[in-house]
């Protein structure tokens, strides 16, 4: 009786060591996870076309967002959240701020450009006043990134390629890309001016060799576009490459830390 007894402690006893390591590994790993989440910043990027991810079956035409991740170390993520055709009216009507700001993360950042498609005045759906609307609809990105306690970005619209007779790189955005730096100043939000960046870089290069950023292609040249193609709002895949180096540019210059701090080219 009494070894049946004693056989039941020693039972009991390994069970409750066997139970505690299981919990106390548990723990452990979810420590672990807790730890590793902050090892890492994402980078969510909202924006049209020009910032946006496309399939293989739309190259060579790129968004500067896309390989974004590429600029920096193993410490930073970045989810591309760009759609094609929005503003900063409809991507929020849609849905899709509500979905980063359900994923956003304190000390996380998210990059905001829009204007493009702001400006389609017969579009009701998407159209949004400068002085307006724009800027109360780039106040709600702002509000609700700080609201979870990240880093709120603006980015100024990127230029068409647009040019006068003599050559000139002209601006294509009206009042917009000037709006957001207003709004970027009463809100104290850092604004990487990528219109005036880009405006520069077309006028370096100049009409012609602006057609190889751009989505300019003669007929035959690439199997997705037999027919050709002359679109001066989309890049090629190096034109894009170029955009986006301008915002990491601008990365550098605003000293945004500690997404500054794991550059890596």
């Amino acid at each position: 009786m009494r070894k049946k007894v004693i056989g039941k402690l020693l039972i009991a006893i390994l069970f409750l060591l066997v139970f505690g390591l299981i919990a106390r590994n548990s723990m452990a790993n979810k420590a672990n996870d807790k730890h590793s989440h902050k090892n890492h910043i994402t980078v969510y990027l909202a924006g049209d076309s020009t910032v946006a991810d496309y399939l293989s079956s739309s190259a060579p035409r790129a968004g500067w967002g896309q390989g974004f991740n590429r600029f920096f170390d193993d410490r930073i993520v970045v989810r591309n959240m760009a759609k094609s055709g929005r503003s900063s009216k409809s991507f929020i009507d849609e849905g899709r701020l509500d979905s980063i700001l359900k994923q956003i993360d304190k000390g996380d950042y998210l990059f905001i450009q829009f204007g493009h498609n702001d400006e389609i005045k017969k579009d009701p759906t998407r159209f949004t006043e400068p002085n307006g609307s724009y800027k109360s609809y780039l106040k709600q990105y702002i509000d609700g990134a700080r609201a979870k306690q990240a880093l709120p970005v603006l980015v100024t619209p990127v230029e068409r390629r647009s040019f006068s007779k003599d050559g000139t790189a002209l601006d294509s955005h009206g009042e917009y890309p000037a709006a957001m730096k207003e709004l970027g100043l009463e809100e104290h939000v850092p604004v990487i001016d990528l219109t005036a960046k880009s405006k520069q870089l077309f006028q370096e290069l100049g009409p012609e060799e602006t057609r190889e950023v751009f989505m300019w292609l003669d007929a035959g040249k690439e199997k997705n576009y037999p027919d050709g193609i002359q679109d001066n709002v989309h890049f090629q895949q190096a034109g894009a490459e170029l955009i986006s180096r301008l915002v990491l540019e601008g990365v550098k210059e605003l000293k945004l830390v500690p997404l500054q701090n794991h550059i890596i080219k």
